[in-house]
């Protein structure tokens, strides 16, 4: 096969996602083999349990070797948790002959890396968000303009330096190495943003079990990154302290009778459980159960608000807020989540895929799906490396300005 094999891991707090893919076609993804596993170890999207955490690791991964029938030995993870933070920083240099071409890009994002990041961070992302030549600003694609100074504004990304090597150590156990960390909202957002939501200005907010993670992007970049430790496993949290069930009975409810809006629901609709201390099951009021998610759901979109605002780029965001991951599966919840936020907000999940996509039709998947579209981005213009540093292995000439120009919006490395 001519078209290039690509592979990610998810690694939720909920799920372990493995998937192999290749495109098809521009912009579609023919899936491969998916090995779905039970996430264990994990909480909030950090390692708690490194034994636990590299078993599920593993057998997600060996489900996949098994319905693709090819044997993964790299792949690209997903990263959430507290423990990622971001900054923002400039980076300047001399233009080499007055023009400027790839080599004064990378001195110049390099030059920005140089930033102050304590010992025990590492840099996962590092995100340009515009160029200046001469002090002309806004300059989308510097490569081939004459100038003497240029100038380069980009968005940081950092993680705990234990943490990312905890995931490291879990992944490697299973004989897989890392090609890079991808970011969740990065990842969902590959598959779920269009074009012009990008240009105009969009959050896309990936609600998974234990962290919600966002990204803002504008004009066609990411200008701001964050990761909130909430998610769907607080409101199932809620729902079994407050109906006094087991966990899994909680979620189970929440999957099957839930849903975002209180005021949607008849006060007259009973289901029946088995609370603790029970020897039959009794009567809950649905009314009741969705007060409790409704008051949980309300609380995570007004961090989320709080997180738009205290970023500064509110007044930004015409086209609103793109909602994803596994807890916006909640009915209703658009509707809340707009209400809340006052501007646009729909809910996306993973489009043109083609092969084994029966369970991936989902927002859950989103990241997961994502991961495979940002390696085939990777992978279309240079090898892939544990910690490559910035680099254009490939001449402008042979890519093409519209290719380059795709290429330098994404993330580097």
């Amino acid at each position: 096969m001519d078209q290039a094999i690509v592979v990610g891991i998810d690694v939720g707090t909920t799920k372990i996602c493995t998937l192999v893919g290749r495109e098809e076609a521009p912009g579609q993804l023919r899936i491969l083999g998916v090995g779905i596993e039970p996430s264990q170890g994990i909480k909030k999207g950090v390692v708690v349990d490194i034994e636990a955490a590299a078993q599920a690791i593993t057998r997600s991964i060996e489900k996949a070797e098994r319905t693709s029938g090819l044997e993964i030995n790299s792949a690209l993870v997903s990263l959430a948790g507290s423990q990622v933070s971001s900054v923002n920083s400039h980076g300047v240099v001399g233009v080499t002959g007055h023009i400027i071409d790839q080599g004064d890009v990378e001195r110049a994002i390099e030059a920005a890396r140089a930033v102050a990041i304590p010992h025990n961070r590492e840099i996962i992302h590092v995100i340009h968000r515009g160029f200046n030549v001469d002090g002309q600003e806004g300059i989308r694609m510097p490569i081939g303009m004459h100038g003497y100074r240029l100038e380069v504004e980009t968005h940081i990304i950092t993680a705990s330096a234990a943490a990312v090597e905890n995931l490291r150590q879990c992944v490697g156990a299973s004989g897989v190495e890392i090609s890079q960390f991808v970011l969740n909202p990065l990842a969902s957002a590959e598959v779920v943003l269009t074009e012009t939501e990008r240009q105009m200005g969009v959050v896309v907010c990936d609600m998974g079990g234990g962290t919600t993670d966002m990204a803002i992007y504008i004009d066609g970049d990411v200008w701001h990154t964050s990761v909130l430790s909430v998610g769907g496993n607080h409101v199932t949290s809620d729902i079994a302290h407050g109906l006094r069930l087991p966990m899994t009975q909680a979620e189970e409810i929440k999957i099957q009778h839930g849903q975002a809006l209180q005021s949607e629901v008849d006060p007259l609709e009973y289901f029946n459980v088995r609370p603790f201390g029970e020897e039959t099951p009794v009567q809950i009021s649905r009314s009741e159960l969705v007060h409790i998610i409704e008051a949980r759901v309300e609380e995570i979109i007004g961090m989320v608000l709080q997180e738009i605002r205290h970023s500064g780029y509110d007044g930004l965001l015409p086209a609103g807020m793109v909602l994803t991951g596994g807890c916006s599966l909640l009915p209703n919840i658009r509707a809340l989540a707009g209400r809340v936020l006052g501007v646009p907000v729909r809910v996306a999940r993973p489009e043109n895929l083609l092969g084994m996509t029966d369970k991936l039709d989902s927002p859950a998947y989103s990241t997961s799906v994502g991961l495979l579209k940002w390696a085939l981005l990777m992978s279309e213009f240079a090898p892939l490396g544990p910690r490559r540093r910035t680099s254009f292995s490939t001449s402008s000439e042979s890519l093409g300005w519209e290719n380059v120009k795709s290429w330098l919006r994404r993330l580097l490395p």
